[in-house]
């Protein structure tokens, strides 16, 4: 055990933020701390860190154990190269390399050998013990990992954005391989690749892992167990983030029903007594009176903690569409430049499809196509019959600023009572007083859940969604993806949740700037074709390589054997012309059929070079 905390406590101003926080932490752990924001996850990893003091409990950490976290302020020295920043974990191994290379120089004009061999034997095997030979290729891989190309190593770091140094500053945590490492929201700042990496790096990482994020995939590839803070309370689940949702599904349910059972039936003793009182007559009296008694005794089901007040929704068609909902065919689109081309894929009725590519590839703009706010350069896309479209705009550029949220709903269902909108309203959390707040005051998520309402009221059949996932927290997206799941149309969407991709989508169309490719799955079912597809095209590398360097070996030998024959010939030449041989008729002719014969298979590499040539600058 490295670190071990019971019964943490802390409290702002009065209120009580972290209860009863009870965990520990072994070697090899890796620990996902998950919760709603504001549940304290942050809080408790600066107690960790001895940032911040804890009001009660205890918190006990092992002797010499080196802890590490990425700082938010990164102090570099703005003149080093990337390359050499990142090398700074291993600055006592770069002191060892350097006496190591010394004491060589020295070698060779000491009177005493036996001392600096002595010396030089110690440093090279402590250099060795400690990883030195493996330093260069592991700086490497980091800076691969984290999307630096190598054309960048040997830039000075300040040229880099702030995100960009921060990527630096968790490759050099990284490097210096901590006991236990704290990360909060590693992913911000990184790419999908580099995401993936960095999953990889932590899975193989031989030391403790303390991470807390929202990206759920990020946390179900890391992580061993699941510490969830709710109302203040720890609890601990071993196993990664989708046994755990499947968990904490099955116990809200549980709880839930034990809670409402326990309030019938203290409803119907309450009614039961309620009634013997009313017939007031004392046998009657006296029974009631017995009740009471057992009421009192009886156990009470407390609310369920894990049940905060949550949207439950569901998407319900008006009308069921035909089987063909969308064909794109060929499509190309440029604005100044040209964006994509050739584009082309299907979506049938029932299927969830996730359009994913890079940044800056058109999918939103494919959207826009879908929807016919833009038209087409080249290509033809058709909606097929009943299809009744409901899209999420993720810039959310379908509300009015200065309307309330009441206003915004009214105005786009006019034939809504006052009601209706209210109780629609009341159960995307807008209760009371609020539905009266204007929109332009409103946080990312809650004019998402606006979006979501009149999207819900819409009753499409083909949903098309731009990043609906972004600014929910976890639980909401969580009542999302099992609305979308329960939608009997049709789904075509676009996000960088890969978790929410991964349970959603039954198809992936990946764009590239010139064309598609399709995947008959999920994102887990994308991410094990797309690896097979790299290991084939690598082995084809590879080959092609060795292809490459037989030719070019053999273009050499060729080029030499060329030479050889030239200066065969000439030899030859020189001799058929001597007084010797002119006066011979045998020899003259011996000499002549060999010339002819040289000739020959000089004329025979010379075509080959030049098809061999050919081939390699193809």
């Amino acid at each position: 055990m490295i670190l071990s905390c019971s019964g943490l406590s802390k409290s702002y101003s009065g209120k009580e933020v972290l209860k009863n926080i009870t965990f520990h932490i072994e070697e090899h752990d890796k620990l996902a701390i998950i919760g709603v924001n504001g549940a304290g996850k942050s809080t408790l990893l600066r107690i960790l860190l001895n940032e911040e003091a804890y009001d009660d409990g205890i918190m006990t950490i092992a002797k010499n154990i080196r802890i590490g976290t990425l700082n938010q302020e990164h102090k570099f020295d703005l003149n080093k190269s990337i390359y050499e920043t990142l090398e700074e974990p291993f600055e006592d191994l770069k002191k060892i390399e350097k006496r190591i290379h010394e004491l060589e120089q020295e070698m060779a004009v000491t009177n005493d050998l036996d001392t600096i061999m002595n010396q030089y034997d110690s440093l090279l095997s402590k250099f060795q013990d400690e990883g030195g030979y493996a330093m260069e290729s592991q700086v490497k891989g980091v800076l691969n990992g984290l999307g630096f190309d190598e054309d960048m190593w040997y830039k000075p770091i300040g040229i880099l954005s702030g995100g960009q140094k921060t990527r630096i500053a968790l490759g050099q945590l990284l490097l210096r391989s901590p006991d236990l490492l704290l990360l909060d929201e590693p992913t911000n700042h990184l790419d999908v690749n580099s995401i993936e990496w960095l999953e990889n790096y932590l899975k193989q990482y031989n030391k403790a892992v303390i991470v807390v994020s929202h990206d759920r995939y990020f946390i179900d590839q890391v992580s061993t167990s699941i510490m969830e803070i709710e109302n203040g309370k720890s609890k601990i689940y071993k196993c990664n983030y989708s046994k755990y949702a499947e968990i904490k599904k099955h116990d809200r349910d549980v709880e839930l029903k034990h809670y409402l059972n326990n309030q019938k039936d203290i409803k119907r003793m309450q009614e039961s007594i309620d009634r013997l009182k009313s017939y007031n007559r004392e046998k009657q009296v006296k029974r009631a009176e017995s009740k009471e008694k057992a009421l009192e005794r009886m156990e009470k089901v407390e609310r369920p903690e894990s049940l905060p007040s949550s949207i439950r929704f569901a998407f319900e068609p008006e009308i069921e569409s035909g089987y063909d909902v969308l064909k794109v065919d060929d499509v190309a689109m440029a604005f100044d430049k040209p964006l994509f081309d050739s584009v082309s894929f299907e979506v049938k009725k029932g299927e969830r499809v996730a359009l994913l590519g890079p940044n800056g590839v058109g999918k939103t703009t494919m959207f826009h196509l879908i929807l016919k706010d833009y038209l087409p350069v080249h290509g033809r896309i058709r909606l097929g019959s009943k299809v009744m479209i409901g899209y999420y705009d993720q810039e959310q550029t379908s509300l009015s600023p200065e309307k309330t949220i009441f206003d915004e709903i009214h105005d786009a269902y006019p034939d809504m009572n006052n009601t209706e909108i209210r109780n629609i309203c009341a159960a995307f959390l807008f209760k009371g007083e609020d539905v009266f707040k204007t929109i332009d005051v409103l946080s990312g998520g809650e004019k998402g859940r606006i979006v979501l309402i009149k999207l819900l009221l819409n009753k499409a059949n083909f949903l098309i969604l731009d990043e609906p996932t972004n600014h929910l927290d976890i639980q909401s997206k969580e009542v999302l993806e099992d609305a979308l799941l329960d939608f009997p149309g049709t789904i075509l969407f676009i996000s960088h949740d890969r978790y929410f991709i991964n349970k959603l989508a039954t198809k992936i169309v990946e764009m590239n700037p010139h064309g598609d490719e399709i995947f008959g799955g999920n994102y887990a079912y994308y991410l094990e074709h797309r690896k097979v597809e790299e290991v084939v095209k690598e082995t084809a590398v590879k080959v092609q390589n060795n292809i490459d360097k037989k030719k070019k070996n053999r273009l050499k030998k060729i080029e030499n054997d060329i030479s050889d024959f030239e200066e065969k010939i000439s030899a030859k030449e020189e001799e058929l012309h001597s007084d010797e041989v002119m006066n011979d008729y045998q020899k003259y002719n011996e000499i002549t059929a060999e010339l002819e014969d040289l000739n020959n298979k000089l004329e025979e590499l010379m075509i080959e070079w030049e098809e061999l040539s050919e081939e390699m600058n193809a």
